[in-house]
């Protein structure tokens, strides 16, 4: 540290008096633009003491400054960014350097410094910041940037999704067909806000189960089994009818096993003592596909009156799955049903029932088993329902757009349909007859067939 004599002081740091007056003008800029952002009465204070102790101050206050390439780079700045600009003042150690060099040492005023200083920190310190400027020299091409703007604005708003446009394909499509046919009714108007029923989407579904249905579709295959006949599969139909009543299964599933057991009967020869093993076999997988409470496998065991040990249902289930490979997932004549019931307006729990047996009467009987498409035999279901409440129109316009049928293409099976109601009542298979003629399905299996469609009186059609 040097002392407090003046002399000395000018000797050890070797300056003459227009320099040391100039440094202690610069000092005072710096020590007054510092202490201003203290402020107060405290700033004062400490000015006048080291105004009092410059000599010695001014020999701390040196901060070690580095030059590149012209330009004065502080090490040690404060982070406050009000303070910056006055730490860029220029030591004595520039000075000496800048001799050294054969430069001139800078002597010009405190303010012609600070305005220097203050330039060289903007070009350090204030980093540019990337903007995307666009440059209008004139009102009309700032108006049609603006209309430019809005425009590509209101167009992502209009961008539509794929759903959105299927929905309003489907609705003009819905549109469409009643403007050309005012007949026609909007049996889905009522299930508009149910997500359950797809409205939008219930068209095309059974579109695509109308032209999937011949995949599970079973043919003639009695010709097939040399130890059983079409009289022993109603037998079995009969019995499956009760352990589903017994079960109290869905109806899905009466409908899916039925299935599964014909496709299977068609693909491989099954001895006589093994067929109520298919029926119970298939049953188990057709309620494994859709309910939600599946029976045991005792419990077919069991409704068998242990005719079959559980590791034969077991290696049956196998076997059946094997041979159909999987295939579970077949349009059957129940989802037809309860699309033409709905069609067949008005429409009551009387008429489903009927309906319904109808269907189920064709269901266990051969003949008209393998004879008719899942979706004609429900269609004609319908029509020999209505032909026996003696609804009117017994065909209607709805019916006939959404089951894809006219009387003509349906007359034969409802005519099969009609003549197993008639004789239902005398059969010696009475599980189904049973199952109807309950009171909680409206007696329907009491009510007299439709005389028109008995073979003695057929009247083209008509009742």
């Amino acid at each position: 540290m040097f002392g407090s004599d003046e002399k000395s002081y000018r000797v050890a740091t070797r300056r003459n008096p227009e320099e040391e007056e100039a440094r202690g003008s610069r000092l005072r800029v710096f020590l007054s633009s510092l202490l201003a952002t203290i402020g107060g009465a405290l700033g004062q204070v400490v000015e006048q003491e080291i105004e009092e102790e410059e000599p010695e101050m001014a020999s701390r206050a040196i901060v070690p400054q580095h030059e590149n390439n012209g330009e004065v780079k502080q090490k040690n700045a404060i982070a406050d960014g009000r303070n910056r600009r006055v730490l860029q003042d220029i030591g004595n150690f520039v000075n000496e350097r800048a001799a050294a060099q054969g430069k001139k040492p800078i002597t010009e005023g405190a303010v012609v410094v600070a305005q220097a200083v203050k330039g060289a920190q903007r070009k350090q310190v204030d980093k540019p910041k990337p903007e995307n400027v666009i440059v209008i020299s004139s009102d009309e091409k700032s108006e049609k940037s603006k209309h430019v703007t809005k425009r590509q604005g209101s167009s992502r708003k209009d961008v539509k999704t794929l759903t959105s446009i299927l929905s309003a394909r489907s609705k003009a499509a819905c549109g469409l067909v009643n403007k050309l046919n005012d007949s026609i009714e909007n049996i889905d108007g009522a299930d508009a806000g149910n997500e359950l029923a797809v409205t939008e989407y219930v068209d095309d579904i059974y579109k695509f189960y109308k032209l999937t249905e011949d995949e599970g579709r079973v043919r003639d295959y009695m010709d097939l089994q040399p130890d059983i006949n079409a009289k022993m599969r109603s037998i079995l139909v009969d019995w499956l009818i009760e352990v589903h009543r017994k079960f109290e299964l869905m109806p899905e599933t009466l409908y899916l096993t039925m299935n599964i057991v014909d496709r299977f009967l068609s693909m491989k020869v099954v001895r006589r003592k093994e067929l109520q093993l298919v029926g119970i076999s298939a049953m188990l997988i057709a309620c494994k596909y859709e309910e939600i409470w599946a029976p045991e496998v005792n419990d077919f065991v069991f409704i068998s009156d242990n005719a079959y040990a559980r590791e034969h249902v077991l290696v049956m289930e196998k076997t059946i799955l094997d041979k159909l490979e999987w295939y579970l997932t077949v349009p059957t004549p129940y989802v037809f049903l309860v699309r033409f019931i709905k069609a067949s307006v008005p429409s009551d729990d009387k008429m489903e029932d009927l309906v319904f047996y109808l269907a189920e009467l064709g269901l266990m009987q051969y003949p008209s088993a393998v004879s008719y498409c899942p979706s004609m035999l429900a269609a004609a279901a319908v029509y020999a329902a209505r032909c026996t409440l003696g609804e009117s129109p017994l065909w209607s316009e709805t019916l006939k757009h959404h089951t894809g049928y006219s009387v003509e293409q349906l007359i034969e099976c409802a005519k099969l349909l009609v003549k197993f109601h008639s004789t239902a009542a005398g059969s010696k298979l009475k599980a189904l007859y049973k199952k109807f003629s309950s009171p909680d399905r409206n007696t329907v299996a009491l009510l007299a067939p439709a005389k028109c469609l008995l073979p003695i009186a057929i009247h083209d059609g008509e009742c």
